[in-house]
């Protein structure tokens, strides 16, 4: 009966595979980090943009000290009409 074994086994060369399999895993795992899990939210989510919005955006200003607060309403009104969750005659 023939067997991978011949005369002294199958050498050294078989300690190849696991590497190649090591190679393959680690670049897998290495695409899928800088493509797909880019951090909690990536753009592919609900939310994942939520650090550019405009609202944010305003938010971040008055917090800074860019705008006062009557400025700062006045705008977010603005806003929750075109981004906000009552756009388009929707539920809030």
């Amino acid at each position: 009966m023939q067997t991978l074994a011949f005369e002294g086994g199958p050498g050294p060369w078989i300690l190849f595979f696991p590497l190649i399999w090591a190679a393959v895993v680690i670049g897998v795992v290495t695409f899928l980090r800088r493509t797909v899990w880019r951090g909690r939210r990536g753009p592919w989510r609900p939310g994942g943009s939520d650090d550019k919005s405009p609202i944010a955006v305003l938010d971040h200003r008055f917090a800074a000290g860019e705008i006062d607060e009557d400025e700062y309403w006045r705008r977010l009104s603005v806003l929750n009409e075109e981004f906000g969750r009552t756009a388009k005659g929707g539920r809030a």
